[in-house]
């Protein structure tokens, strides 16, 4: 006769179905179901992503860097996630380095780029080639009115009202700061000056 607390024991033991953990993804880590049917499709990336928000609490980051980044760079050099040069630890410094203000999303995808070939953790990346974001509103805004004064033709048509403009400032601080500086400074600042300058 087959015992209760055996069954009990070996159901407890049997992996977690795909369908399961699916559910359990929209749930436990309030992720899209196309997320979660991403995430999920192979149970060595399914781990991936767990191991890293094991270590970071913003699941839909992890979950957007394994389905962006990750993905993408496995694809390129035909590799399998158990063979990922990056491990769930390295990411998640990686997330904390842009979670922290110290880098931006657009930095953090050259951190990443390097990550994958060397193996480098990402704060010596960013130590060695210099990407710190710029966050003092001092310097940025020395760069802004660098470009204010450069562009005062297109000061005065964003003034007319052509505020597709405010675009192009964006992107010549972003240029003249090398991508460095924190773009939610360059916004407040930016607008400020173009409605006071």
């Amino acid at each position: 006769m087959i015992d209760g607390a055996w069954i009990e024991r070996t159901r407890d033991e049997l992996p977690e179905l795909s369908e399961q953990r699916r559910q359990r993804f929209m749930t436990e880590f309030a992720l899209s179901a196309y997320d979660a049917d991403v995430l999920t499709a192979s149970r060595e990336l399914a781990g991936y992503f767990e191991s890293c928000v094991a270590l970071q609490a913003n699941a839909k980051a992890v979950s957007n860097w394994v389905m962006g980044e990750i993905t993408r760079a496995l694809n390129d050099s035909a590799t399998s996630i158990d063979r990922c040069p990056i491990s769930p630890r390295l990411l998640v410094e990686l997330l904390n380095l842009i979670e922290g203000g110290t880098i931006s999303g657009k930095i953090a995808k050259t951190v990443f780029d390097e990550m994958w070939k060397s193996g480098k953790e990402p704060a010596v990346i960013v130590e060695e080639q210099g990407l710190v974001q710029v966050s003092d509103s001092g310097a940025i805004e020395a760069i802004i009115d660098e470009i204010l004064t450069r562009e005062a033709g297109q000061v005065a048509e964003y003034r007319s009202g052509k505020d597709k403009l405010f675009g192009f400032f964006v992107g010549q601080v972003m240029k003249a700061s090398r991508g460095k500086a924190n773009p939610t400074v360059v916004n407040e600042l930016l607008l400020g000056k173009l409605k006071g300058y």
